[in-house]
């Protein structure tokens, strides 16, 4: 029986580690060849390749907030595939801080990855999908954007300009049938959350209705559906998968 994604080509940022690797997984699963993109562990990274190195995935490593860097990506990608199907953008860091002691280069740099590099990978991305008419637009954002926690002004700053940028791009692009959706996870089991205390990780839990953090396969399954045929009538909208934050 064919494949869900069989014949299509993906890239996911940040597609290495936590829920881009998820996301890689399922993708590679179901038929797609699949980009991964990471931005520095290059241990992680290698490590990936090796365990998928029978199935069509190629590990590639990009700074996404480097505009010159993606516009030089996407002209490879261009070259080596005959189109590009689906794009998730996973790829998002934290620097925390409360914001009267926040550090301008730890605003810039997060606003940078999570928000500019949204952008540049959205836009290389369009060009290659609309000469098809064809493609799906995922980017990962959080529910930070919609809520606010204290000490991420930074994080959830980006994630809320994620969406808006997602919202008016489904709109540019309805018409050459491309569709550009958001995923919000909330508290999910990966690297990005390692580094909170104890403390902070019980006060977290206790506002899930659902008592426990989510894992990566739950948030690719959602990927799933945005990215798949049967999505094709959704497009600007905002699946949060956060267990009732």
């Amino acid at each position: 029986m064919k494949k869900q994604f069989e014949g299509l080509n993906a890239i996911v940022t940040g597609g290495t580690r936590g829920i881009g690797r998820a996301t890689s997984e399922m993708l590679l699963r179901d038929g797609a060849a699949v980009t991964a993109v990471y931005g520095g562990d290059d241990a992680s990274a290698a490590a990936f390749a090796a365990e998928w190195s029978d199935y069509p995935l190629t590990v590639a490593k990009l700074d996404v907030a480097d505009y010159v860097a993606c516009e030089v990506f996407f002209l490879d990608y261009e070259q080596k595939h005959d189109s590009l199907d689906i794009l998730v953008n996973s790829a998002g860091i934290r620097i925390d801080s409360v914001l009267g002691m926040m550090k301008p280069m730890d605003w810039e740099r997060v606003l940078a990855v999570n928000l500019t590099g949204s952008f540049n990978v959205c836009k290389f991305a369009v060009h290659q999908m609309m000469s098809k008419r064809n493609g799906r637009i995922v980017c990962v954002t959080s529910p930070s954007g919609r809520l606010g926690f204290a000490g991420q002004c930074n994080y959830a700053a980006s994630k809320a300009g994620q969406v808006a940028m997602i919202k008016s791009l489904s709109k540019e692009v309805a018409r050459r049938g491309i569709t550009a959706n958001c995923v919000s996870p909330g508290f999910i089991e990966t690297e990005l959350i390692a580094d909170l205390s104890e403390d902070l990780i019980k006060e977290y839990r206790s506002h899930i209705p659902m008592r426990r953090f989510g894992k990566p396969e739950e948030i690719a399954e959602a990927i799933r559906f945005l990215v798949s045929r049967e999505a094709s009538y959704i497009t600007g909208t905002v699946l949060e998968v956060s267990g009732g934050l």
